[in-house]
């Protein structure tokens, strides 16, 4: 017998981190219920990026065989100078080449946990919010950037906007290597890669005075991103040129919240540790989060314990991603001779040393979440 053994347990929040964790609790024997605001299980349309630290918890819950049906492996990251020039390849399949990092839609990769849930035995509920929960269970609050219970557990935390805003758009594409390519200018760069079904993700940063409310849902003009973005050579103009819809939000900064749980209620993903999107790491660490959370209370049955032991494990490493995203930020932006300086050295190590950046984030990348918790 485990702790989690019909232990009932309600999930708020579908998206990829409360599902994740519905299917990992399931799987171990708790009576999972997931409570979705939402009518229907909808996204709007986007790519997301899956790195190998994350897929390896998708495949410990048996996901794997569909995971790469519906996806792409993505086999590297490329840097851009704003002419299209090659600053930087880190060449995930040779460095890695055991590690899957994959391309997928986010609405498909949400389709696929919910159905492997449901198969699981857990309960999906939509169009119920939080106050639907009953007061007396396990309550995981996977409810996202402008979570509810992070409020509850620390009061009001006042975000502040970056000075950044992105626009998101999908285009049709079937050509391509499945890579991610980043093409960086001054004061803004641009992030794309090709998805199954014949799509591509863009991706767009830039630095402005005003800006957008958060969520990623706002309507833009294709024709004002295009204009914004003018000047960036390589496939660039090809890709906006084929924009006909674009949504665009603006990027706020949120501290990690000092407090993660109370006695029954614990937070998981953005609701614990929003990021910026520098890293292609928020459904990563929301993925990870899931399968701690879930082995610290399958392991222990006093759940104030277990959720402090959680919340000790993962701390460490989200701060450190959230670090290397914030850092990112400035380093894709950077324009004059600091500009100059830095391609300057990432094309020289990626002459003489093309191990050296991807080896930089060997912590990040080869971390398993599965191996290291019980």
């Amino acid at each position: 017998m485990t702790a989690l053994r019909d232990r009932p347990v309600t999930v708020i929040g579908a998206g990829i981190g409360g599902l994740t964790a519905a299917l990992a609790l399931a799987r171990r024997g708790a009576r999972v219920t997931v409570l979705e605001r939402a009518p229907a299980l909808t996204e709007v349309g986007a790519g997301i990026q899956i790195s190998a630290n994350a897929v390896r918890v998708l495949d410990a819950l048996d996901l794997g065989p569909a995971l790469d049906a519906a996806a792409l492996r993505n086999l590297a990251v490329q840097l851009n100078d704003a002419r299209g020039r090659r600053v930087l390849r880190m060449d995930l399949m040779r460095h890695r080449p055991d590690a899957r990092f994959l391309l997928i839609h986010r609405a498909r990769l949400i389709e696929l946990l919910a159905d492997a849930a449901t198969q699981a035995g857990v309960t999906l509920r939509l169009g119920l919010d939080a106050r639907s929960a009953p007061d007396d269970l396990l309550t995981i609050a996977a409810d996202g950037l402008r979570s509810t219970h992070r409020g509850t557990l620390n009061g009001t935390q006042a975000p502040f906007f970056t000075g950044q805003t992105a626009w998101r758009a999908l285009i049709p594409d079937a050509g391509g290597s499945p890579e991610a390519q980043v093409f960086m200018a001054p004061g803004r760069h641009l992030v794309s890669y090709p998805l199954p079904g014949g799509l591509r993700n863009l991706v767009a940063v830039e630095e402005r005075r005003d800006w957008q409310d958060e969520g990623w849902s706002h309507p833009g003009d294709p024709a004002l991103l295009r204009r914004n973005f003018a000047g960036i050579a390589g496939p660039v103009p090809g890709w906006l040129a084929a924009v006909t819809q674009v949504h665009l939000w603006g990027l706020f900064r949120h501290p990690v919240a000092p407090r993660w749980h109370d006695k029954r209620l614990v937070l998981l993903g953005d609701a614990a540790h929003p990021t910026l999107p520098f890293l292609a790491q928020g459904a990563g660490m929301a993925i990870e989060d899931a399968w701690v959370l879930t082995a610290c209370l399958d392991a222990d049955a006093d759940q104030p314990r277990a959720m402090a032991r959680y919340q000790a494990l993962r701390l460490p490493r989200v701060t450190r991603i959230i670090d290397a995203a914030n850092a990112n930020a400035g380093n894709y932006h950077l324009g004059g001779a600091k500009r100059v300086v830095a391609h300057g050295v990432l094309r020289l190590a990626d002459r003489l040393a093309p191990g050296l950046m991807p080896g930089r984030f060997d912590w990040l990348y080869d971390h398993d979440p599965v191996a290291s918790t019980p």
